[in-house]
């Protein structure tokens, strides 16, 4: 089991997704997406790395909310971009 980086404990308990239709940048630009994530900070929603625009990295970059899980139908896993690491 991984061990929990220290960005975890930063974490609000819980946040609601801004949106369940897709990638937020990638809606109004009219951009694809590959899979989505979800910042565990404040609900974005943003395109994974295997997507054109990385919106996810982007958002945890310029807004420092390193913790994403997947916004993926069952997938259930969290990783923080700082780190680089599963949490």
């Amino acid at each position: 089991m991984p061990e929990t980086c220290a960005h975890v404990f930063a974490l609000p308990p819980t946040v609601i997704p801004h949106t369940t239709a897709g990638c937020e940048e990638c809606l109004k630009t009219g951009s694809r997406w590959v899979h989505l994530r979800e910042c565990l900070s404040c609900g974005h929603i943003g395109c994974c790395d295997s997507s054109p625009n990385r919106h996810a990295r982007a958002h945890a970059a310029v807004d420092d909310h390193p913790v994403v899980r997947s916004f993926e139908p069952g997938e259930d896993w969290r990783w923080c971009f700082v780190d680089e690491t599963f949490v």
